[in-house]
């Protein structure tokens, strides 16, 4: 049987939008304030139409476009990434860790574990302290601890460079774009008290330093467009060539070389379960791999990279 006429019609058009939004979103990431005219050009679209359908997702927190502070700058030097099984119900655990300030992301999961948390912390020693709050917590019946040794891809890891010392006004101007990372320069400058070139100046310069990365955050989970699987991959002989494949692949969102229970940890992001699938079918047959374990994120409960300023670095 084939369907109508007009159902073919708005399934081709459904997939359509699913694609102009994908793209649009990976644009996004890529830089996060992207001219309307650039990202017309990149996607071969109108004006009008880019700016009406980022104007729509952004209204329904579809994405989320927001500057992250590199977490070395920070003093953050262990990043680590924690699965949690609990005994019960994982809601009373979920809000726990999304009430700790190290906690980056937390995330419902189906699999081995009930949920999965991202920590970032500035020491060894400050890891096992909130290791042990975790294990703590009522309802966690077992955590297992992975630390990320290099992060290989990610948006919101801006690879700061060093030698850089914020004033006042750049730490204005980086809280507001932690809110909004689209804000116009006008609008910064109307809140820091500079002309608009001033402020482009100063904000360029952050993210050319790597103290800042704007980029888009976009929702994740059954709920939403977009479904997300962690991976953990244990490693053989070809494990620079997995490397690679993790830092190209385009359905992979975040990826990061890993000590623990696994050699690497990944993060993929597909329009649906088939594709999800058929990027976990390609990462299995890589010569490099021996092993997977993957989890799919249910809900994604906390993604917040925004980050007090205070320490600052000032080497």
């Amino acid at each position: 049987m084939h369907g109508r006429p007009c159902e073919r019609g708005n399934l081709t058009k459904a997939a359509g939008t699913m694609d102009f939004d994908a793209e649009l979103i990976r644009a996004l990431q890529e830089d996060g304030r992207a001219s309307i005219l650039s990202l017309s050009q990149r996607l071969g679209q109108s004006r009008a139409a880019v700016a009406a359908r980022l104007r729509s997702m952004l209204a329904d927190r579809t994405v989320r476009v927001v500057a992250a502070v590199d977490p070395v700058f920070l003093g953050q030097h262990v990043l680590a990434h924690v699965s949690i099984r609990t005994d019960g119900a994982v809601e009373l655990v979920a809000e726990h860790l999304r009430d700790m300030s190290e906690t980056v992301l937390v995330s419902a999961v189906g699999g081995a574990h009930d949920i999965v948390t991202e920590v970032r912390v500035g020491s060894m020693s400050e890891l096992h302290e909130l290791l042990a709050r975790i294990r703590g917590s009522a309802g966690v019946l077992d955590i297992s601890t992975i630390i990320y040794s290099t992060v290989v891809k990610g948006f919101f890891v801006s690879e700061y460079h060093g030698g850089v010392t914020l004033d006042a006004i750049d730490e204005a101007l980086i809280e507001q774009l932690q809110a909004d990372g689209r804000k116009s320069f006008r609008a910064l400058g109307e809140e820091v008290r500079l002309s608009p070139s001033a402020v482009a100046t100063r904000v360029q310069r952050l993210i050319d330093a790597g103290v800042i990365k704007i980029s888009a955050v976009e929702a994740r989970g059954l709920a939403h467009r977009q479904l997300s699987m962690g991976v953990g991959m244990t490693l053989g002989d070809d494990d620079e060539a997995v490397i690679e494949e993790l830092r190209r692949g385009r359905g992979v969102d975040f990826a990061a070389r890993t000590l623990g229970r696994f050699d690497a940890v990944a993060t993929l992001v597909e329009p649906s379960a088939g594709a999800l699938y058929a990027s976990l079918e390609r990462l299995r047959a890589l010569p490099g791999v021996t092993r997977i374990e993957a989890w799919l994120h249910l809900a994604v409960l906390k993604e917040d990279y925004a980050r007090t300023l205070r320490p600052l670095r000032t080497d």
